[in-house]
């Protein structure tokens, strides 16, 4: 019997998460790459609160950032070991459900490392969130869905050069800046209660995950070229 697209995705994702989890190498790097960003920025800014409050959604998210562009090249390293990848094309019936299970599978990760974050940060930076943390999370998801949707097409993309860790970044980035800007402009004024319409920010995240995650899913197969 052949299997569905979403059973051929959450495949992938599966695969992607138990080799992560028996590992554990990259989510440790990209944890402890997320709390030094946090430290240094806390020592840089000093222990004024106003100044850490005005500045947590910025930093928070470069904290994902970062720990993110570890999580797409991650994504693709182990594929293409012993021709791992050409494998998985050649038994995938749909070529689009292996890049939504690794969109799966990275936002799984992210937000794993999230949930460890922000807490650690509220009690860095001295920030009540606690009762603005549902909508934190359905912001977190929405920024990082948006991110990981671009992430691992564009890991994809790159898996095979050898300048890869350096391409990824430089092409992801600007593609990118419109999905981080909203999240961090949310997240602001989810956390410290700014001025503005947070449900046009949100409108704008929902948006631009639909045009990133509709673009992937139909030019994947280019994409890999195989």
């Amino acid at each position: 019997m052949r299997s569905t697209w979403a059973e051929q995705a959450l495949a992938v994702a599966r695969k992607d998460l138990l080799l992560e989890g028996r590992s554990r190498v990259n989510l440790n790097a990209m944890l402890f790459f997320a709390v030094m960003i946090l430290l240094v920025f806390s020592f840089a800014l000093g222990p004024d609160r106003t100044h850490l409050r005005a500045a947590a959604g910025g930093l928070l998210w470069l904290a994902f950032l970062f720990s993110g562009l570890l999580a797409f090249g991650r994504a693709y390293q182990l594929e293409t070991e012993n021709n791992a990848f050409e494998g998985l094309l050649l038994i995938a019936r749909h070529r689009s459900a292996i890049y939504a299970g690794k969109v799966l599978a990275v936002v799984a990760v992210m937000l794993g490392l999230e949930i460890i974050i922000v807490p650690l940060m509220a009690v860095l930076y001295n920030l009540d969130i606690w009762t603005a943390l549902p909508a934190a999370f359905a912001v977190a998801v929405l920024g990082t869905l948006g991110f990981a949707a671009i992430g691992a097409l564009y890991g994809a993309l790159t898996m095979s050069l050898r300048a890869r860790e350096v391409m990824l970044p430089i092409l992801l980035l600007p593609i990118t800046v419109p999905v981080i800007l909203g999240a961090v402009r949310a997240t602001t004024i989810v956390l410290t209660g700014a001025t503005g319409r947070l449900d046009l920010w949100l409108e704008l995240l929902v948006a631009f995950d639909v045009i990133f995650l509709t673009a992937g899913v139909l030019t994947f197969e280019y994409a890999v070229g195989q």
